[in-house]
């Protein structure tokens, strides 16, 4: 994150006063919308040398490292192990820096991001989230192992970002480097106390979550048990079932669900175990609200659909609950053909669950109240139990509380062309591709035949409509996603990875990750905002901010990572305003006032905003 003071360097055409609110005189367009049949992205792959890179990844954060107002890209491939920086060596995890000319440099070695305590460049590590963890101007960032049970003979580590676009590593006796059992499967950056520093959530893999207090001086202190978030290993049924057991994470996210300026934390589970949800108390403690929000599960329980249940009761007409089961459409002439499913704890709510890959944080409906959208793996044959990949709106109430409508009633269907489909939803965004003021849900599928980009288009009415492939994201195993406008054209572009699990003829020849530049929001009116806190911790990260343009008040939140073992999107706010060209903007700081600031700016430009200080335009 630069300094504000470099923004007033790069201004063209500026008035006199360059400080003053609403900066340049607002960019007038006649405003963008996407409609049936207009291209809305393009393939810049080649044209961003990300070919010749070849970054095998399915682990993506979008973020401005060096802070000179270009988002640049950590990508990771979905293992633990270090990199082999010499000539033709293996290669798991790339810095890439936007040169702001279209490309990418490589500065994974040059960096240090990857220094080990051994004092050279060999230390692994796949989930990664960036923070101003030492409030001094730049964004450092956590690395975990996930897998301890691999010889990599290190520990989680925070990276100090040195300024000049180098990383050392933080306190060698801080508890952020827990190294008992531990399997972080996510990390999320939130100041959990408001007291102007940075924590940090960390959920792991049928382990003890941990919550990490950041003392003010970039070390660290586990809160866990302080914070009542203690879990339980998987004992018993009912402790399972009632969300109080160990989470199976696959993804972490940190977001204010019920707009009392307190983070909610929470950890989406695989293996079909319920979402774990905590509700933020004033007094520094949480509340488990997994069950009761209705995110540790949906409402769908009925297994009867359920093709290896059909074929078990087939079998087994006496057991328990099989009278009017009906058959199966499956093989099934031995209890091995009912391989999912296991009658004695199958029928328990937690396995009529799902496989969660992500969960994302955003306002989907624009009331200002922040919705989930959620992935999830279903296959074909467990039937209409299995949670599919859903947004849950949130029901504004003290304590919080999801509805989940279906996505018959959304919109967020899809057409499955075989019997046998899978759907591999793993990762996940919300964001305006067309900048028409209403954010639009994008799903990564992946690891299955026929698994690709999803993207839908927000109708305005909490109803959704498919963008055609051909039309949209064209890319086929998708898994991760990174969000920003890598151009600085004034429209979001996307960056997607490409798994190389099951490939069949679907799959790409290499399996780097692909540019995708936006089309349908150019000329579009918008306004991006470059938050910094001075009271608040200095990323802002838990800031929310409110834009009112044309009728439309849209509500987004500054996040500190979320996703399947790690995602991130660009810290810079950028909101679509329809046919306006001008807002109105509420920053709600998170320290610990809760201050607010507003004021009005035109469109077509970002501005860089100091906590209590004007907001400074800068032309794209």
């Amino acid at each position: 994150m630069r300094m504000l003071t470099l923004a007033l360097l790069t201004l063209t055409g500026c008035p006199k006063d360059p400080g003053e609110t609403g900066g340049f005189p607002p960019v007038c367009n006649d405003g963008t919308q996407w409609s049936d049949g207009q291209p809305s992205f393009q393939d810049a792959t080649a044209a961003w040398g990300l070919d010749a890179i070849n970054a095998e990844a399915t682990r993506i954060n979008a973020v401005d490292f060096d802070g000179d107002g270009w988002t640049d890209l950590a990508l990771r491939r979905a293992t633990d192990a270090p990199d082999d920086f010499s000539d033709g060596g293996t290669r798991n995890a790339w810095l890439l820096r936007n040169n702001g000319q279209g490309g990418f440099e490589d500065v994974t070695e040059s960096s240090g991001i990857r220094s080990a305590r051994a004092g050279d460049n060999s230390r692994g590590g796949q989930v990664w989230a960036f923070a101003d963890a030492d409030n001094d101007g730049d964004l450092d960032v956590f690395i975990s192992i996930a897998d301890t049970s691999a010889a990599y003979d290190e520990t989680s580590e925070l990276l100090l970002n040195n300024g000049d676009g180098t990383f050392s590593l933080g306190n060698a006796g801080d508890d952020i480097r827990y190294n008992g059992d531990t399997a972080p499967a996510a990390a999320s950056w939130v100041d959990v106390d408001r007291d102007g520093y940075a924590d940090l959530w960390v959920p792991e893999n049928y382990m003890q979550s941990r919550l990490y207090k950041n003392d003010g001086d970039a070390s660290f202190t586990d809160i866990t048990y302080d914070a009542n978030l203690g879990t339980a290993a998987w004992s018993s049924v009912e402790v399972i079932n009632s969300g109080e057991a160990h989470a199976v994470t696959w993804s972490g996210l940190a977001c204010d669900l019920n707009n009392d300026g307190w983070a909610e934390l929470m950890a989406a589970s695989y293996g079909r175990a319920p979402n774990l949800l905590f509700q933020a108390e004033s007094d520094g403690t949480y509340t488990n609200r997994s069950v009761d929000s209705n995110y540790a599960f949906d409402h769908r329980q009925d297994w009867s659909d359920n093709e290896s249940a059909r074929c078990w009761c087939k079998l087994h007409p006496e057991d328990d609950d099989c009278e009017g089961v009906p058959n199966p459409a499956i093989s099934c002439n031995s209890d091995s053909d009912a391989f999912r499913w296991s009658h004695d704890s199958d029928r328990e709510p937690y396995r009529l669950g799902g496989n969660s890959g992500a969960t994302t944080c955003a306002d989907i409906n624009n009331d200002g109240w922040m919705d989930l959208l959620t992935s999830e793996i279903v296959h074909w044959d467990v039937g209409s139990s299995s949670d599919p990949a859903e947004l849950l709106f949130n029901q504004q109430q003290s304590d919080v509380v999801f509805e989940r409508p279906g996505n018959e009633v959304t919109g967020l269907v899809r057409e499955h062309t075989v019997v046998s489909w899978n759907d591999g939803d793993m990762s996940n965004a919300v964001f305006d591709f067309d900048n028409d003021g209403w954010p639009d849900p994008f799903i990564g599928s992946s690891d299955y035949e026929g698994c690709r980009a999803l993207l839908w288009h927000n109708q305005g009415d909490e109803t959704f409509v498919p963008v055609p492939y051909d039309m949209g994201l064209d890319h086929t195993r998708s898994h991760g996603v990174g969000v920003a406008d890598f151009d600085r054209d004034g429209d979001l572009d996307v960056v997607l990875g490409h798994s190389s699990s099951r490939c069949e003829d679907d799959c790409y020849e290499t399996f780097n990750v692909r540019m995708f530049e936006n089309i349908a929001g150019e000329g579009g009116n918008f306004v991006q905002l470059a938050l910094e806190g001075v009271a608040a911790n200095r990323a802002a990260i838990g800031a929310r901010v409110t834009v009112t343009a044309g009728g439309v008040t849209q509500t987004q939140d500054i996040g500190g990572g979320y996703g399947h073992y790690g995602a991130q999107q660009d810290l810079t706010l950028h909101f679509g305003l329809g046919t306006a060209c001008e807002a109105d903007v509420t920053v709600r700081w998170p320290d610990s006032d809760l201050s607010e600031q507003t004021f009005t700016v035109g469109g077509g430009y970002r501005y860089w905003v100091a906590q209590g200080s004007d907001p400074v335009p800068e032309a794209l």
